[in-house]
């Protein structure tokens, strides 16, 4: 099999996983209600955890987390079968866990509106970067817990994935900057999907985790 196809076939397998919008499923096949018109309009696991309930949005949370990890687990075993695959391992678990995150923010099944990638991004990482996960999801409780500011919480934790891959990069002396790169991206995109967000901190309405409207 040629190097593009053997990427190819595990980006697309990516893409399509991670756009499986299982907070909207939730929401028609269980209550009957389209989750997008309720809440924050978000196909997240915050708003379905908002909107359709903890039993049905933690759920939600771990399909979402899932569709970024189970792709790239599945390509990395994949192009380890193959002689001329293990040199394309990291490449092709850094485009593919892109793609599923990518799935989910702009999904082919929703007019390519899809939600802001938190979980599906903490799949991916702890497929590929399982350090740079714990790092993020650390200043994820830092900032949700200090702040009760889900948004902040997740945009901040994006930070963190970056800052964790750096301090280690640095640390061992072994720069990767294809996943370096994977990783300032990522966190870039979970920014720029909480611009509304980001409004409403600055504005002082955003809503604390907890609180009623």
């Amino acid at each position: 099999m040629s190097p593009t196809l053997a990427l190819l076939v595990p980006v697309l397998g990516g893409y399509v996983s991670g756009a499986t919008p299982f907070g909207y499923l939730a929401g028609k096949m269980i209550r009957g209600i389209d989750i997008r018109q309720h809440g924050s309009g978000n196909i997240g696991a915050t708003n379905a955890i908002r909107v359709l309930g903890k039993g049905i949005g933690i759920p939600v949370f771990i399909l979402d987390f899932l569709k970024g990890w189970l792709p790239v687990w599945l390509a990395k075993s994949w192009l380890a079968t193959m002689p001329e695959g293990a040199h394309l391992i990291s490449t092709a678990a850094v485009l593919t866990g892109l793609a599923a995150v990518l799935g989910h923010m702009f999904t082919f099944w929703l007019g390519f509106k899809g939600g802001k990638g938190v979980a599906t991004t903490g799949g991916a990482l702890c497929g590929m970067a399982p350090l740079a996960m714990l790092g993020g999801l650390l200043v994820w409780l830092l900032f949700f817990f200090t702040t009760r500011y889900v948004s902040l919480a997740s945009m901040m934790s994006g930070v963190g994935v970056a800052l964790t891959m750096v301090i280690l990069m640095a640390r061992s002396g072994s720069w990767d900057y294809v996943m370096l790169g994977f990783g300032v991206l990522v966190m870039l995109l979970v920014i720029l999907r909480h611009k509304s967000n980001i409004s409403r901190l600055l504005a002082g309405t955003e809503p604390r985790a907890g609180k009623k409207k």
